[in-house]
């Protein structure tokens, strides 16, 4: 059940957004504020932090912060997409300290278990 909370976020966040650029929903920016935002959160409190998670929670977070900005402030796209990426950078090499924990190994990459001998 875990694995699957994420690609179901991703795929309501692209749909909500999807749908808010072709104005099914003209005033509902809130929705992928609130959609970035509680996907990095969860992604944060469901894995934790480590070195998969400590990249893409954050962006997921700032990115809704940065696009309640824009929508509120008029914060331009040429301001936004830097801060993201410097952001990306700064977290991408936190990602490579030795201070936060390696990623659990994913359900494709476990060895399998030995079969059970007939007793």
């Amino acid at each position: 059940m875990r694995g699957i909370v994420f690609p179901v976020v991703l795929i309501v966040i692209g749909a909500g957004w999807l749908m808010n650029s072709l104005d099914f929903f003209p005033s509902v920016s809130w929705i992928i504020i609130i959609g970035l935002m509680s996907a990095g959160v969860a992604l944060l409190a469901i894995e934790g932090v480590n070195k998969s998670t400590i990249v893409l929670g954050p962006m997921l977070i700032a990115g809704a912060i940065t696009t309640f900005l824009r929508q509120q402030y008029q914060l331009p796209l040429s301001i936004q997409w830097p801060i993201l990426l410097i952001l990306c950078g700064v977290l991408m090499l936190l990602a490579r300290s030795r201070w936060i924990a390696a990623a659990p190994p994913k359900p494709w990459e476990q060895q399998p278990l030995p079969p059970r001998q007939p007793e």
